[in-house]
């Protein structure tokens, strides 16, 4: 059965995509029983969408495929720590479980700047684990930004 590395790879891959478009290079895979059953790369930039997260774009690739808002006992793989919005809709969506690569001191929500997975007033708390392919997925967020500001320091 294939491991936390090998879907983390998935969600890089996905990640990839993202900067093809020039979106900040995020990918993200819903598994269930051990397959991907959603994948999503951030688009809000290109479908003038706020929500389009990597997240929230695997979540409604897996619930259009199982036919169920809910995703109990899946796993969400997202190579850059939730933020609040997609934290909440990871929470209603029910995954059990979030795997992250990348922290992100500025808006993440699984402890980074806060951590609503733990918040015990929330009646739904999926088991969050960061750090896998930490630097893979730090290296590429930092050199997508690296080059965004080498575009802009050049116009």
């Amino acid at each position: 059965m294939p491991d936390d590395q090998t879907f983390m790879r998935a969600a890089l891959a996905l990640a990839r995509e993202a900067a093809a478009f020039d979106e900040v290079p995020v990918g993200a895979v819903v598994v269930l029983e051990g397959n991907i059953v959603g994948r999503g790369f951030n688009q809000p930039i290109s479908r003038h969408d706020p929500t389009a997260h990597a997240e929230v774009m695997a979540l409604r690739a897996a619930a259009a495929q199982l036919g169920n808002y809910r995703l109990p006992g899946a796993t969400l793989y997202v190579t850059l720590e939730p933020c609040a919005m997609c934290a909440g809709a990871i929470m209603h969506a029910r995954i059990d479980r979030v795997v992250f690569g990348a922290r992100d001191p500025k808006t993440g929500a699984a402890g980074s700047v806060v951590d609503l997975f733990d918040e015990p007033r929330l009646n739904h708390h999926a088991v969050v684990e960061g750090g896998v392919l930490a630097d893979e997925c730090g290296v590429l967020l930092s050199g997508f930004f690296a080059a965004r500001r080498a575009r802009t320091a050049v116009a």
